[in-house]
Order: structure tokens, then sequence, then C-alpha cells
């Protein structure tokens, strides 16, 4: 494990990953915990604190919410591709597949798409469109992040998750932003600045293909006051690879549609998919194919599996649906409970492009 990064269980038998000795909190608590302060940096108004020696992140926080003030420890949040006892799964080599179509049909509005992850490399799908030609270079997916020769464990998780929206919502547009690094480790400081910085260009739909456990099961305040800044656009994220029903953060927020995975007959939950009455709707996530990073044997395709997955395929449901409606009406016509079978905690089945 990074050495910045702890195992903190508050809780007997609900552990969680912070980033150590970091606080995070916004303007209003910043004189509340200047004494135990050695460190500052500052993002969107939301202020990242290093915290002296000896100083327990989680009670800090816990008396600083008691009076009031909004504070979180700087929780990790991961990519949930379908885990072998390692930070991330392995994808494999597969056969092309046919493009999607590049351009809305006449009548349609465009949809933005917005994908916090590991970034986007260039692929055939895409690499001539203006969206992907407009991109800043920062969010290129890097396959070799950590110099060792070999393809690091997430890398190309954003690409794969751009071809899964884009097959089930053709002509989309993709607004691709660094969140995860190459190994698929990213933290709630990340998702506050992607979270801030969508606001003056809000997308119609945002997936988060990844998150985490809370050191307390609840949902972090300063994540929740980021999501309400948003209301122009539907947020899906990823249930988790747990295989529990403890509660996934960000998807476990109720401003947030939570994917679980199903398996690849779509017929049954995915062994390794988190459930509960917290999650929204379930797809697909064993075995999809998608585009891939060109590294290796990977000549630009792969299969893989994960509750990752299952999110963008219920991202793409939904932006197909906002060609014609508004984002929160094409959600509700997604997951509308009268027209889709539904799964005990997995909630509305959202089928898989064919």
């Amino acid at each position: 494990m990074d050495a910045e990064i702890k195992r903190v269980e508050p809780v007997p038998g609900a552990p969680a990953l912070i980033r150590k000795n970091q606080l995070l909190i916004d303007a209003a608590g910043m004189e509340a915990v200047a004494r135990w302060t050695t460190a500052v940096s500052e993002a969107d108004g939301i202020f990242r604190i290093r915290l002296s020696p000896g100083v327990d992140v989680c009670e800090l926080v816990t008396t600083l919410r008691d009076q009031g003030y909004l504070a979180s420890p700087n929780h990790v949040l991961i990519g949930q591709p379908l885990y072998f006892g390692g930070p991330a799964s392995r994808p494999f080599p597969a056969a092309p597949l046919a493009a999607p179509r590049t351009a809305p049909e006449p009548g349609e509005s465009g949809v933005t798409v917005a994908l916090a992850d590991t970034g986007l490399a260039a692929h055939p799908w895409w690499q001539e469109h203006p969206w992907f030609l407009e991109q800043r270079r920062e969010v290129a997916e890097v396959p070799d992040s950590d110099g060792d020769g070999e393809l690091d464990g997430q890398a190309g998780h954003g690409t794969f998750i751009a071809g899964l929206v884009l097959r089930s919502a053709p002509g989309a547009r993709v607004r691709p932003l660094r969140v995860l690094d190459g190994h698929g480790v990213g933290d709630e400081a990340g998702l506050l600045r992607v979270l801030a910085r969508i606001r003056s260009e809000v997308p119609q739909v945002l997936n988060l293909s990844f998150g985490g456990h809370t050191f307390d099961d609840r949902p972090s305040p300063l994540v929740e006051a980021a999501l309400a800044e948003l209301p122009g656009t539907v947020v899906v994220a990823c249930a988790g690879n747990t295989a529990s029903d403890r509660p996934f953060w960000p998807a476990a927020s109720t401003k947030v549609i939570a994917v679980g995975a199903l398996d690849a007959a779509e017929e049954a939950r995915a062994p390794f998919s988190a459930h509960g009455p917290w999650v929204d709707a379930c797809a697909r996530g064993e075995w999809l194919t998608s585009t891939f990073l060109r590294h290796g044997a990977f000549r630009g395709y792969a299969r893989w599996s994960g509750t990752s997955f299952a999110t963008a395929v219920v991202s793409g449901a939904i932006a197909a649906a906002a060609r014609t409606r508004s984002p929160e009406d094409a959600a509700k016509c997604v997951l509308d409970p009268l027209g889709a079978r539904q799964i005990p905690d997995l909630g509305v089945v959202v089928p898989a492009p064919g």
C-alpha cells in the first residue's frame, strides 16, 4: 500500500482508507483547525490541511462536524474493475468492435457525458472528433506511469468506460477529467476539484466509476455540498466490488444513482457486486468488451469486469435518453420501475448495448 494511505477502523469491522494526516475543510473552519495545522493547500475554496503528527483525523473530524463545520478526512477512492486480490483486475485483449455513429441525429440535442477517471487515450472511434481534439493534454491516459515496463493496473480504465458510454449513446460528447492515477487510485480532494471544475460548464451526465468507504459510513458533507451545486447534472456512480451491503461512496448518496453489476447473462447479481437498498440500478458487469489502449497484446480493445463498467452502461443509457428530454427526465425514464425489471437490492435492470 502507498505510504501516504492509511487504513482506519473507528468502528470495528468497518475499515476505510484515508490519506495520512490530511483533513479537508472549507474556509469557515480554518480557524478551528489552526493549532493542528502544519501545512495548507487550497483549491476552489476547499482547504487540504496537513495535520501535526499524532492527531487522530477521524476524531478531529467528528468534533468539527459536531461544531457545525464541513470537514472530512481525505478519503481514498479507487476504481472498481473486478478485483483478483490486488489493486485492480486484469483486462484481456479482445477483437475489434464496430464503431458507433459519431454525430447526433437530426432533432437530437448534443449530450455531454463527463468521465471522471484515469483519462482518455486516442482511439479510432473518436481520435478525429472535435470533442477529443480539444481536450487538454493532461487528461491523456498514461499506460506505464511508474516506468516498470508493465501496463499500470488500471491504465485504460477511462478509455474502456468511454467506449461503453458511446455504444449506448452514439453521438454523445465525452469530457474526460482525471481523478484517478494509472493504478486506479484517487481521493476525495481530487473528486472535489472535479466537481468544482464542471460547475462552469455542467454536463448532462457525470460518470464516477470509483469510490470507497467512509470512516463513519456517512456521506462526506463536502462532497454532498459539491453535488448540490450540480442541479442540472445526473450523477451516476459504481456501487463497488465489495460483495456486501455496506454503503459505498459517493454512490450511496441520495444525490447519486448507485449502480451494481449483473452477471454476463444479465439475470442475477454478479458475485462481486455490492448490493442493498441504497443501490438504484444494475447492468451487466461481467465480461464486457470495449475500447482500450494499444499496448503489448492489446490492439485497442479489451474485455473487463466490474461495477465500474456496469455504471458506464447506465450512464450511456441515460445520455441516450437525454437527447430528447432533460437529464432528470431521462434518468426517470431509464429507471422507471413500472417499465423495467427490478432485482431486490440491485434496483432497476438496464440492458447492456448489443
